[in-house]
């Protein structure tokens, strides 16, 4: 395997965080699309990546992605109506409830002179974000690891090849061993 100096070490992680980022919002625009989650296209439109930080080496990355927050009610498969500590019984989800109040037919939403219409069948998650972003975090986790690990180990060695480890070290002092013996 070919060595790689540190420059290029840090280009590599550089490009591919940078590669990274772009990946995921292309991904997450295509899931959106795919599933359906669209009806203003202001969440398709809303999906941004903001500039990525990083110390100088690549060792250290701050990477911040943006989007409505309309986007995790679809993750999610909730919304407004939805309240924290319901324990999970939603009344409008049980079919018998649907239909007597007609929800389990096509209506009208939103106001009288706009709006469209519901599919008359119960909200489900439409996950175009969460599974998608959480295998490729463990992507460029490993890739950081990987790359970093590399670097690391060069240090220890270049540190045992150039000999400097094996003439300060106290055995060879004791026993007047000098790089030539």
């Amino acid at each position: 395997m070919a060595e790689i100096t540190d420059k290029q070490a840090v280009e590599q992680r550089q490009l591919y965080v940078e590669a990274w980022n772009k990946t995921m919002l292309s991904i997450w625009q295509e899931q959106i699309t795919l599933l359906d989650v669209i009806d203003t296209k202001q969440l398709l439109q809303s999906v941004v990546s903001l500039p990525v930080r990083a110390d100088g080496r690549f060792f250290e990355i701050n990477l911040s992605q943006q989007f409505l927050e309309y986007g995790l009610w679809q993750d999610y498969g909730t919304g407004r109506e939805f309240r924290p500590n319901n324990g999970g019984n939603l009344d409008f989800l049980d079919s018998s409830y649907r239909t007597e109040h007609k929800l389990d037919k096509p209506r009208k939403r939103g106001p009288k002179w706009g709006g469209g219409e519901t599919s008359g069948k119960p909200r489900e998650r439409r996950q175009w974000f969460a599974k998608k972003y959480y295998s490729s975090v463990l992507n460029l986790r490993d890739f950081m690891a990987d790359s970093v690990g590399k670097e690391f180990c060069g240090i220890f060695t270049e540190m045992f090849d150039n000999g400097l480890f094996k003439s300060m070290t106290e055995y060879y002092k004791r026993n007047k061993r000098t790089l030539s013996s």
